[in-house]
């Protein structure tokens, strides 16, 4: 019997996935100094092209939006004409690709922003690793009304560039305590004003980049990555939390994006402060349309929450690292390759 997972899936009005398995987002920081995509992308995603759907590495909307060296960026001509090559690539191979709209908001540090502290939804401290040397202090200030605007500005602009490097889409990074989600959390969104204090406020960022950005390219060419548990760099959940994500799904049901995506490294973790539900089980019980699911799922896991109806996409990431043509070797019933570490110094 064919597996599920090998089954197409029809994602939007303008995407018919060949399968339901979706290479994930992997931050790998092998683009130029100057952001744009290096040359040896263009195989490393042009080898993956039978996944059903590619979401990039997170790409930064703006120079604004940096957190980390060597990331792409899609916020001038050259970026555009650089990934251009790349979905040229994927396409040639009848392969489907979104680009991560990223902006790393207090994930970041002045050095990268002409000594001025990094802009998040509120002034926050955090401590950013810097591997064996110990920790560096994550001031950031907060973002202005003026500047939310431009944010949401930058994003468009974003979205629009992504259309001109002939993208299938986007999807905008609202996961993993980036710009986005600092402002969906309390302990790092403190504000009184429109954007802060209550569900619809603590919202609103997020839902206005997604209706601007609909607007310019389409509603059906929007996807959204979240965390509503299981944060990186420092997020806390908060009981409260939980009642910021149910208003934001209640909205996204209204709307036809393309889907919703967990961002969280191990979806079998239950969290009390979702009633004891996995972030994806959350996610579900207040959204019905099509989410992609990730977090060390293996193939019978996936299938069996597809069958479910727990979800409707799996996106895997080691597994596409250590094995470009992973769905090939399904199909063909090849062992796959184990995942390590070192295979994450070059790109294969």
């Amino acid at each position: 019997m064919k597996s599920l997972l090998l089954t197409p899936y029809k994602m939007s009005p303008t995407s018919k996935l060949k399968n339901r398995i979706i290479m994930a987002p992997m931050t790998r920081r092998k683009a130029h100094l100057d952001h744009n995509p290096s040359e040896i992308m263009i195989d490393y995603y042009a080898k993956r092209s039978a996944a059903g759907l590619i979401i990039t590495e997170g790409t930064i909307i703006s120079k604004d939006a940096i957190g980390y060296g060597n990331v792409p960026g899609i916020f001038n001509k050259q970026h555009i004409q650089s990934w251009r090559k790349i979905t040229d690539a994927v396409h040639r191979n009848n392969g489907l690709i979104f680009l991560q709209l990223w902006h790393c908001g207090r994930v970041s540090h002045p050095h990268f922003h002409n000594n001025v502290l990094p802009i998040s939804a509120s002034a926050t401290n955090m401590n950013i690793p810097l591997g064996n040397s110990g920790y560096m202090c994550g001031a950031s200030r907060e973002a202005t009304k003026l500047e939310i605007a431009s944010l949401i500005d930058d994003y468009v602009h974003a979205s629009q560039n992504a259309m001109e490097a002939n993208f299938d889409g986007i999807e905008i990074h609202g996961a993993n305590g980036y710009l986005v989600d600092q402002f969906l959390h309390y302990c790092s969104n403190q504000r009184d004003d429109e954007y802060g204090g209550t569900p619809e406020n603590m919202a609103r960022f997020c839902l206005e980049i997604i209706s601007a950005c609909g607007e310019s390219i389409g509603i059906d060419k929007i996807g959204l990555r979240l965390s509503p548990a299981g944060h990186m760099n420092e997020i806390v959940t908060e009981d409260r939390d939980k009642y910021v994500y149910e208003y934001l799904l209640s909205k996204l049901e209204e709307l036809d994006i393309a889907y919703i995506h967990t961002g969280i490294f191990d979806d079998s973790l239950r969290f009390s402060a979702l009633d004891n539900k996995t972030a994806t089980e959350f996610l579900r019980a207040g959204y019905k349309k099509t989410i992609i699911a990730s977090g060390s799922y293996d193939f019978v896991s996936a299938e069996n929450g597809i069958k479910e109806g727990l979800f409707d996409l799996i996106a895997m990431g080691r597994p596409f690292i250590a094995n470009p043509n992973l769905v090939d070797n399904i199909k063909n019933n090849v062992p796959l390759k184990s995942y390590n570490p070192s295979m994450l110094h070059e790109l294969l």
